[in-house]
């Protein structure tokens, strides 16, 4: 009863189809149906001929940041010139040293057998290490699940905390798998939009109004995907400060922390080291992905209390048992060893930063702010909807991003993956002439 009331009062979901994207998201109800309607819990726009599919899983909206870019490799493939910003995916090759780990690895028939479900215990211990020297939170290896990339972090996180009906806070424009996540744990993704003119970060004032009796937690994430927003000291120890007051979780998504730029730090503030007595309530996710260009490894983790993580352990053994550990042996060599490759990653985003940014702002009806982490740019581009370009009047970013694909062969993520219309994400993670061209093409669209 529990979960039909809760999804019956705050639920809904709408699905906008292009020929680049299919968003579906749940937010506030549109009305309360009957406890004992299948579509009190799930959406109607998901109750099609199905073969009996369960509801729960026909509801999960599809990648759209992955299904843009399989559209734009697609494109490529049929010899098209598509420039896509699309992946959050480094350009580089992982370092020469962690391959070299993982090829000894992978000569070691000790590492052709099962092992622990929570992971190594030199990468645990490694993971533990990395914590108290960039979030500041002294922690035992015990304390660390290690897991099949950061969305398998993302998912065993919220299935640990949430019940039918638990609602949390997520400050919008937010990664499109962090919705998902939450529904699928029996959750209430309560959105809380900050635009350009905030930089794109929630206040706490912002957070207060949308707390209720039901809220059980809040998704901390500085830098952001997908704006690149980082928050200062001071913002991220007041929102600390008022999820401790206020008694909620957080759940704090790290996997940008160590790409900041122009702040005078190696890693962006923990919401865990500014308010330490978020420590008993508080999840961080991690991961080598972006630091180390490791996306393809599928290794990422996450750090809690005992208690959590115990649970999140339990059903990580029955999910999906250990990470590969070869993968686990290359990550431990990327934590450990010569950080030189992360750091030269790390300044080559920092040049396409700026000239991303340089770019997409001078095109006119493009607002674009500066970015201080991650490696996206979030433009707003709502004075660019409502005019005709190339005979075609874009009203939506789902359009936009449509018409320069067709147009410019340039494909972008469209802000309804993300929130609200009237954004575009890209991803400045590409070759340097692929960025210069992609950016050409534009700015040459744009003012013809």
């Amino acid at each position: 009863m529990l979960r039909n009331e809760a999804f019956g009062r705050h639920s809904k979901a709408w699905q906008i189809s292009t020929t680049i994207s299919q968003c579906r998201r749940w937010g506030e109800a549109l009305a309360k149906t009957g406890e004992d309607s299948p579509d009190a819990v799930y959406p109607e726009s998901v109750n099609a001929d199905s073969r009996g599919i369960s509801q729960r899983i026909l509801a999960i909206a599809e990648s759209a940041t992955l299904k843009v870019d399989a559209k734009a490799k697609a494109l490529k493939a049929q010899g098209r010139p598509v420039i896509s910003f699309a992946a959050g995916e480094p350009d580089f090759p992982t370092p020469p040293h962690v391959v070299e780990a993982a090829l000894s690895a992978v000569k070691d028939p000790a590492n052709h057998r099962y092992t622990p479900a929570a992971g190594l215990a030199p990468l645990k211990k490694a993971i533990a290490e990395k914590t108290l020297r960039d979030s500041g939170w002294a922690v035992e290896p015990g304390q660390v699940v290690v897991t099949n990339g950061g969305k398998q972090a993302v998912y065993q996180a919220f299935q640990a905390l949430l019940n039918p009906g638990d609602e949390v806070i997520l400050p919008t424009p937010y990664w499109t798998t962090y919705p998902e996540a939450i529904a699928l744990a029996g959750g209430i993704p309560i959105e809380v939009f900050a635009g350009a003119d905030q930089d794109y970060k929630v206040t706490v004032a912002q957070l207060e109004a949308a707390r209720t009796p039901r809220t059980k937690a809040l998704l901390f994430v500085s830098p952001s995907n997908p704006t690149g927003a980082v928050l200062s000291a001071e913002e991220t120890r007041a929102i600390g400060e008022w999820a401790l007051e206020n008694d909620l979780w957080v759940i704090a998504d790290e996997i940008y922390q160590n790409l900041v730029y122009d702040m005078g730090v190696e890693h962006a503030l923990s919401i865990v080291e500014a308010v330490p007595g978020l420590s008993e309530k508080c999840i961080l996710i991690n991961g080598v992905a972006k630091t180390y260009a490791m996306t393809g490894w599928r290794l990422g983790w996450m750090v809690g209390p005992p208690d959590v993580i115990a649970a999140a352990t339990n059903l990580q053994s029955h999910l999906s048992s250990n990470v590969s550990n070869i993968s686990q042996l290359a990550a431990l060599s990327a934590l450990q060893g010569d950080q030189d490759a992360a750091t030269t990653m790390r300044d080559a985003f920092n040049v396409r930063r700026h000239t991303i940014v340089k770019g997409l702002n001078a095109i006119d009806g493009v607002l674009c702010p500066t970015p201080q982490g991650a490696f996206y740019v979030y433009p707003d581009v709502s004075g660019l909807l409502g005019k005709t370009w190339a005979g075609r009047t874009p009203t939506t970013s789902l359009e936009l991003a449509d018409l320069i694909l067709e147009k410019c062969e340039v494909a972008a993520v469209p802000g309804e993956a993300f929130g609200p219309s009237g954004y575009l994400r890209f991803s400045y993670a590409l070759g340097d002439e692929d960025l210069a061209e992609g950016i050409a093409r534009l700015q040459a669209f744009f003012r013809a």
